[in-house]
């Protein structure tokens, strides 16, 4: 027999309604994050001196 205790069931796999959807957005929230840095990086002009060094690299 059982009683109406739950406490058979293994610690921490019960989720919470909406947990899944706070996940992905945060995910998302990070992926725009990343995104965000890497393109100001792309855009970031190179300093002189480092066009100077690479150019006697030639």
């Amino acid at each position: 027999m059982r009683s109406g205790d739950d406490s058979s069931k293994k610690p921490g796999t019960a989720r919470t309604v909406g947990t899944g959807a706070k996940a992905q957005g945060k995910d998302r929230d990070m992926g725009a994050a990343l995104r965000t840095v890497y393109q100001r990086t792309v855009e970031e002009a190179i300093p002189p001196e480092m066009l100077d060094l690479l150019g006697k690299l030639d």
